[in-house]
């Protein structure tokens, strides 16, 4: 920002509301969060998160509302991170990410954890302050596991919590307890859910996933046993896959494939071979 606290010119904000943005389609077919200038989305403390700056010396902020502007053309329209991640280039899924990140922490952590008091926006949405002890807080980032277990036959283990509809499956994954390593959680977590157990286990990717403020740690893992015990509690059941098999249960379509832009999609991938169906995001 300029001295002052006055935005330049070329200041670029977006409106934020309930997890959604809006996006829009530009003439030659691609799909754009609908930004304007400074000037013409008032910015006060309480309401814009500071995202970062371009190259270009352009300044980005999400302006958070408790409802999305009406449409400022026909096209436009809102669009959740599942849909607009896949639509959006990286630099703008990046921004909104960013965005629906802090919305959401802002949201669950408004009163202070040490004197329970109400707490004030400072830092442009990245720390919450209390006005009574003076405790300062900042967000949350919750680390969790996500593995594509493979047996010694190559095949890939994926599995259907008791939430999801018939023929969802996906990699097994969980979150990092207290005390323990990533790879002690992914050994843990698969053994727990599946009763499988796991030996050499590779980091492979990291993907931020707020929902409400997971960051994703993406793991090949090598199964040393294969008898499948699916705890009843988070999954209901699980299956081995040989690639054939996988491909079949896609084109029959007994099964769903993870959305595109979830880095489960991506360890599938990078064991199948070729990019998965793509799947609708609503």
């Amino acid at each position: 920002m300029a001295r002052g606290g006055v935005e330049p010119p070329s200041t670029r904000c977006f409106v934020v509301s309930g997890g959604q943005v809006l996006i829009d389609e530009t003439a030659d077919g691609r799909t754009e969060l609908v930004m304007t200038p400074s000037f013409e989305a008032p910015l006060t403390e309480a309401h814009r998160y500071f995202l970062g700056n371009d190259e270009d010396g352009v300044s980005y902020f999400a302006l958070q509302k408790d409802a999305l502007p009406g449409r400022m053309d026909a096209s436009a329209r809102p669009a959740g991170l599942r849909e607009a991640g896949l639509l959006l280039s990286p630099r703008e899924a990046g921004l909104m990410v960013h965005a629906v990140a802090l919305e959401n922490w802002q949201r669950l952590h408004r009163f202070c954890s040490r004197c329970g008091e109400r707490t004030v926006i400072a830092a442009a949405g990245h720390i919450r302050r209390c006005p009574a002890c003076g405790a300062e807080h900042y967000p949350r980032t919750d680390p969790a596991v996500i593995m594509a277990v493979v047996d010694d036959q190559d095949r890939i283990l994926l599995g259907r919590q008791v939430h999801w509809p018939e023929g969802r499956f996906s990699t097994l994954a969980g979150f990092v307890e207290p005390g323990e390593s990533i790879e002690q959680s992914v050994r843990r977590e698969v053994h727990e859910e599946v009763g499988i157990a796991v030996g050499e286990v590779e980091y492979i990717a990291s993907q931020p996933w707020p929902f409400p403020s997971s960051l994703m740690l993406g793991f090949t893992a090598r199964a040393t046993s294969t008898e499948i015990n699916v705890d009843g509690d988070e999954i209901h059941e699980a299956r081995w896959f040989s690639r054939d098999e996988l491909g079949a249960a896609f084109e029959s379509g007994e099964v769903l494939p993870p959305y595109g832009i979830s880095i489960a999609a991506r360890l599938i991938e990078r064991w199948y071979g070729k990019e998965l169906p793509t799947r609708s995001a609503f």
